[in-house]
């Protein structure tokens, strides 16, 4: 037997050839024209969140950045408080607490030519508008040394520069004043040395 073999033709379209060419087609456009709106959803939404995430790591770094100064600056603080604890000269003055803040307590560590550093405890955050001053007494009238804030457990704490001609300090006492300070004390005592 022999059978002849004809070449395939492919001049002549297959039947349904044409249909199935265009299902094709038609498939492959609604899958790239589905795959470009996926991307595009995909793209918006993760460049939202990418955005909120570089917003917040830059908030971050910025607290961080806030935190580490001021951890620098209460070390700085704590050092030249020890510093200070190694002379003879230095004297640790406790002060207690008065009127409005009668649970309030402080302690000044204090050397007559290098000044010294207050450490309070227990005192209520100041109203809007005020802060804490420390005075100096010595013979005169009272002289400002310096104002402060505390924190929200009522902590704060003070450099004190030397008094001038270094005069001998004998009383240390804390009022509530205007937040810039006064020149002599208006406000309520809230801590005084003995």
């Amino acid at each position: 037997m022999n059978q002849s073999h004809e070449p395939f033709d492919t001049s002549a379209p297959a039947r349904g050839g044409r249909p199935w060419v265009r299902w094709v087609i038609a498939t492959a456009a609604a899958a790239v024209v589905a795959a470009w709106f996926t991307g595009a959803f995909v793209a918006v939404r993760y460049e939202a969140r990418l955005g909120r995430m570089a917003r917040e790591m830059a908030a971050l770094h910025a607290k961080l950045e806030r935190d580490v100064t001021a951890l620098n600056e209460e070390l700085a603080q704590y050092r030249s408080a020890a510093d200070l604890l190694r002379d003879p000269a230095t004297r640790v003055v406790t002060l207690r607490g008065l009127g409005p803040s009668p649970g309030a307590t402080a302690r000044v560590i204090w050397h007559p030519t290098a000044g010294g550093h207050l450490f309070a405890a227990n005192l209520p955050p100041a109203p809007a508008g005020k802060a804490y001053e420390l005075w100096t007494l010595a013979d005169a009238a009272p002289r400002p040394a310096g104002v402060f804030r505390v924190d929200a457990a009522g902590r704060g704490s003070l450099r004190i520069a030397p008094v001038e001609g270094g005069v001998a300090v004998k009383v240390f006492a804390v009022t509530l004043e205007p937040e810039d300070g006064v020149l002599a004390p208006t406000g309520p005592m809230v801590l005084a040395s003995k």
